[in-house]
């Protein structure tokens, strides 16, 4: 043991990074100039100076400059006298010798940035001593899995934030955010506070898809979850576009949609959403059914869906530490705005976990859901599939109650939705003519079964059974099977 320990020793005895110089000729121009505090206030926190007393000075600095204020020696010695903070590194007269450091304003963004970095690399040097001693056994509860997690994410927090914590946060700050959200669905159309699904009356009735939230879609098969589900992921990745372009500062999309197909491959999705942009049946695709016309508005669709910043990951059966890996991979590198899971019952709970039955791995995995969605601030839309139960009633709508044998999805959820299509079960109801002993009889419930069939032909039900923040209640979407597309219900007029 002690052959292994040796080399820590060492990094005991060495002085953590720290750049006090820096931190005085900062302050220093700081109170020269207040104007230099823009340079540095974006990345610079209180908590970043080595020095305690210097981190009060930028916290008093800070207040009084946002505030509109002056903050010179002058004003800040009458701040300081009564706290008695300077009396222990000599008193007001140190604000004078922080002058005499002072650089020009100028230097101030480099200086800000060596402060800033020194305390980037004693953050590293505090989560790399924390490696070591787990790796060491400091904590038996933790095996090496457990331990890249911890690692991993306390370096994603270090990398996106800064690594501030965020701890307690006052409740100003969160009626702060609570305003912005507020003034953001004032300025966009259609006034939704979250992102736009693309399908205006389900944006009506959600406000649209918000933050750290775990929203289900449930469904029987044959239901077209996947159609809806892809919906709603490229109106959202249109909705970022369109956001981009409107502010006309850069018409980069600053955020992505990532859609996690653990079903169909990155192919099949792609041929889908090509079929229904293009309006040509994806049957039709497969076989080659399609002619020169078609295939013009093939090229002319994908350049236009190219550019979406969507992006798909069709590994089957993904663990969840794999997905959080990638999720916070893309948040960091090309902004993440919704992430999408087709579907749940296809996931693997974090590697290394033993779960004693199916019930309880469904469980670990909305869990670890709705904990990616709050650790990266994004909405979580999670397919998910329905048990046989529903086929056995009259009314084959589904209900809270069929989600409940599926572990705790419907407790974790923010929101949860069914999609159901009337015409999927009318279908195979169509009457027999042997069914019936005269010709009449049959020919009577076959005009009722096609008048039925006409009145929910391309119809589907959005069932919204629970919603944190919003009513509950139905509605109607238009489904058109040929194209598996799904469209508010009277764009169908539109799109012809």
């Amino acid at each position: 043991m002690d052959t292994f320990a040796s080399p820590l020793l060492g990094l005991a005895q060495r002085q953590p990074p720290s750049n006090d110089r820096a931190e005085m000729a900062l302050l220093g121009a700081l109170l020269a100039n207040n104007k230099a505090y823009e340079r540095v206030s974006e990345f610079l926190a209180p908590e970043h100076f080595v020095d305690p007393v210097h981190g009060r000075i930028y916290q008093a600095i800070a207040r009084r400059v946002e505030a509109g204020q002056l903050a010179d020696a002058v004003t800040l010695k009458a701040e300081f006298e009564h706290s008695g903070l300077l009396e222990e590194v000599g008193g007001v007269a140190y604000l004078a010798q922080l002058l005499q450091a002072m650089v020009g304003i100028i230097n101030a963004g480099e200086y800000g940035r060596a402060i800033h970095d020194a305390w980037l690399r004693r953050q590293l040097i505090e989560i790399g001593e924390v490696v070591v001693n787990h790796a060491f056994g400091a904590d038996p509860e933790l095996d090496g899995r457990a331990q890249i997690e911890h690692a991993e994410s306390e370096l994603y927090r270090l990398a996106t934030e800064g690594g501030s914590p965020t701890g307690l946060i006052s409740f100003e700050q969160a009626l702060t955010e609570a305003i912005h959200a507020a003034e953001r669905a004032f300025r966009r159309s259609g006034h939704v506070s979250g992102l736009s699904t693309g399908l205006r009356d389900l944006d009506k009735k959600t406000g649209g898809l918000h933050p750290s939230d775990l929203v289900i879609l449930a469904g029987r098969p044959g239901m077209g979850k996947s159609a809806l589900a892809t919906k709603i992921a490229f109106g959202a990745a249109r909705a970022l576009v369109r956001e981009a372009q409107s502010a006309e500062k850069d018409k980069v999309p600053r955020g992505s949609v990532a859609v996690f197909s653990l079903e169909m491959s990155a192919e099949q999705l792609a041929t889908r959403l090509l079929a229904e942009e293009a309006r040509v049946s994806a049957d039709r695709i497969r076989r080659g059914e399609i002619g020169q016309k078609d295939f013009n508005r093939f090229v002319e669709v994908s350049r236009e869906i190219a550019s979406l910043p969507l992006h798909i990951d069709d590994t089957p059966a993904l663990t969840l530490s794999a997905m959080r890996t990638r999720c916070r991979r893309l948040k960091r590198t090309k902004g993440l705005s919704l992430v999408v899971v087709d579907y749940l019952q296809l996931m693997r709970p974090s590697v290394g976990t033993k779960p004693e039955n199916r019930v309880l791995e469904i469980s670990q995995i909305t869990q670890g859901l709705k904990a990616i969605a709050k650790e990266l601030a994004v909405p979580m839309l999670a397919l998910s599939q329905l048990s046989r139960q529903v086929e056995s009633r009259e009314d084959k709508r589904p209900q809270l109650a069929d989600l409940r044998e599926s572990g705790t999805i419907e407790q974790d959820a923010d929101m949860v939705m069914f999609i159901y299509r009337d015409e999927y079960y009318l279908q195979q109801r169509a009457p027999k003519q042997m069914a019936y002993d005269s010709e009449d009889k049959f020919q009577t419930a076959l005009d009722k079964w096609q008048r039925d069939m006409e009145a929910v032909h391309n119809k589907a039900e959005l069932l919204i059974e629970k919603q944190r923040h919003g009513p509950t209640g139905k509605i109607d979407l238009l489904f058109e099977g040929e194209f598996t597309r799904y469209a508010d219900l009277d764009a169908h007029h539109d799109a012809h």
